[in-house]
């Protein structure tokens, strides 16, 4: 059994953090256990290159929900990256801190240490931000690149103006002072590559002595003498394999897989434990429950403006093939496209303490996570609850880590979800049907009766699905909380030497994107386990 002084389970964007920055010291050793490979892939760094493994499940656990009821009993995709980085290497690369709303209140449900003005230093020192420079919001000379697109799509022009039209204003910067209002998209790419977490925080350091990166190493359990966490057990080429940690296990999972992991590990709520076998090491009714997500629903629609949009056509084949040859020689075109290309943040509860729908533009139809092919060119609207009331769960399918876990984030059963989604896609749609649109616009693939209050709600149902953002299922919160699992260090409550580090410990999910306060999460992480302040 190999010793180190920390063990990571996950090399995802937290897990990334944790290893870049905890290797920093050449005294402490280091290692991260990751359940894919190497990120080296071409379709990782070309930022166009996420649109075809989406499609096909490349570097991706291909996870789906249980049926949902609020989706008329569809199972919903939820692709999650299954690679270094983590979903880092195969998301739409969008740089969304959230509002200074959804910190404080993390803060006000018993978590001290995390409202805004505390978590920002780490959201800078995180940052290389080319859009701003170093600012009251922005860092500078953080590992973490962050533009704007190089050759972004001349259909954005037309987009604000239809927001504008609509009376949504313009934002300057939707990660500074005001997040109301629509900006074009900052990015985690740098010259026209993506720029992961395993980039920034991994790949500068792999000859790190001190640092070992484990990949292909599918974690089975963490390991426990008594109440205290040991090291981890993974699987790897068949072969079973122990690590230990002399000083701590660093649990960076995500919101399916660190409850997953700790469940087998016998941490979670008893009964289900009793109810596969295991042996309950510490019982926490939490485990695995408070999952929740974005919710998002799309517009979309045709159009005959093949220069602006992608799409399955003779022209859009020839584009892509120009692309590939010109970003090869200067890291320019549409292959550096993030396909969601302008953002937008809509309140329509005048009563709600910060915007509650997302709007993303992207160039091309995406519809059903681009698995639903349409020939010809078109664009859709993403349109995101923001702060879902709906909670769900994640529970064990079998005691085998390979099986993936049961997932039910239970959408749209509040029908206060409902009844916000449906005000956004109302709101979406006058904008998509504005004036300035009207040169690209075409006829919508999936009619939207705006006014026709159940067709809306059959619309929603039927044509809506995760945003990518699970979140809640190791809820951080006091020790009187008795659904918290983590407390405001992130440390597991009744076990010793063990942190979650990840979206899962997330009391409420972000307005916005969880990328990037997912490395906030791990950069403060790495303050608490070192006893240091920001």
């Amino acid at each position: 059994m190999q010793e180190f002084d920390y063990v990571i389970v996950g090399g995802g964007s937290a897990g990334c953090v944790l290893a870049g920055r905890l290797s920093e010291d050449p005294g402490t050793s280091v290692c991260l256990l990751e359940a894919g490979g190497p990120d080296d892939s071409v379709l990782i760094r070309a930022p166009l290159g996420f649109a075809a493994t989406a499609a096909v499940g490349l570097h991706n656990w291909r996870y789906q929900t249980v049926p949902q009821a609020g989706l008329n009993g569809r199972r919903g995709y939820q692709p999650r990256g299954k690679v270094l980085g983590g979903s880092s290497s195969v998301n739409a690369m969008v740089y969304t801190r959230g509002n200074r709303y959804d910190y404080d209140h993390w803060a006000a449900l018993g978590n001290p240490g995390w409202n805004f003005d505390a978590v920002l230093p780490y959201f800078k020192r995180a940052e290389h931000s080319e859009c701003f420079g170093a600012t009251d919001y922005h860092g500078s000379g953080g590992p973490l690149h962050v533009s704007y697109l190089r050759s972004p799509s001349v259909l954005n022009q037309a987009f604000e103006a239809a927001c504008a039209e609509q009376g949504l204003p313009a934002t300057p910067d939707y990660n500074g002072a005001q997040q109301l209002g629509y900006a074009p998209a900052q990015v985690t790419q740098k010259a026209g590559e993506r720029w992961n977490a395993a980039r920034a925080y991994l790949t500068p350091h792999q000859g790190r002595p001190n640092l070992q990166i484990i990949t292909r190493a599918h974690t089975q359990r963490l390991l426990f003498e008594g109440r205290q966490a040991i090291g981890a057990e993974y699987l790897q080429g068949g072969t079973l394999r122990q690590v230990r940690a002399r000083r701590e296990v660093l649990l960076a999972g995500g919101a399916f897989g660190s409850p997953q992991v700790l469940m087998l590990s016998g941490v979670g709520p008893a009964a289900q434990l009793a109810g596969h076998g295991l042996p309950v090491v510490q019982a926490l009714p939490g485990v695995g429950q408070n999952l929740h997500d974005h919710l998002t629903t799309v517009l979309l629609y045709r159009t005959q403006r093949q220069d602006a949009t992608f799409g399955l056509s003779a022209a859009g084949l020839g584009a892509i093939v120009r692309g590939i040859f010109e970003w090869r020689r200067h890291r320019t075109g549409i292959i550096t496209s993030n396909v969601a290309e302008t953002q937008g943040f809509l309140q329509t509860d005048p009563a709600a303490p910060a915007p509650d729908i997302q709007l993303a533009l992207c160039t091309g139809i995406v519809d059903d996570h681009t698995r639903k092919n349409h020939l010809g060119h078109g664009y859709t609207l993403h349109v995101t609850l923001m702060r879902p009331k709906s909670r769900g769960q994640l529970t064990l399918q079998s005691t085998r880590a390979l099986d993936a876990p049961l997932i039910d984030p239970q959408f749209l059963a509040d029908e206060q979800d409902l009844a916000t989604l449906a005000r956004g896609a109302r709101l979406g749609y006058d904008i998509m049907q504005s004036p300035a649109l009207a040169p690209y616009r075409g006829p919508m693939i999936y009619p939207f009766v705006r006014d026709d209050d159940q067709a809306v709600a059959q619309f929603l149902r039927q044509h809506s699905d995760t945003e990518y953002h699970p979140c809640g299922s190791c809820k951080m919160g006091p020790a009187n909380d008795p659904m918290a699992v983590v407390d405001s260090t992130l440390r597991v409550h009744g076990v010793d030497r063990l942190r979650v580090v990840d979206a899962s410990v997330m009391p409420q999910v972000t307005t916005g994107n969880t990328n990037a306060p997912t490395i906030m999460i791990a950069e403060k992480a790495v303050d608490l386990i070192l006893g240091r302040t920001a």
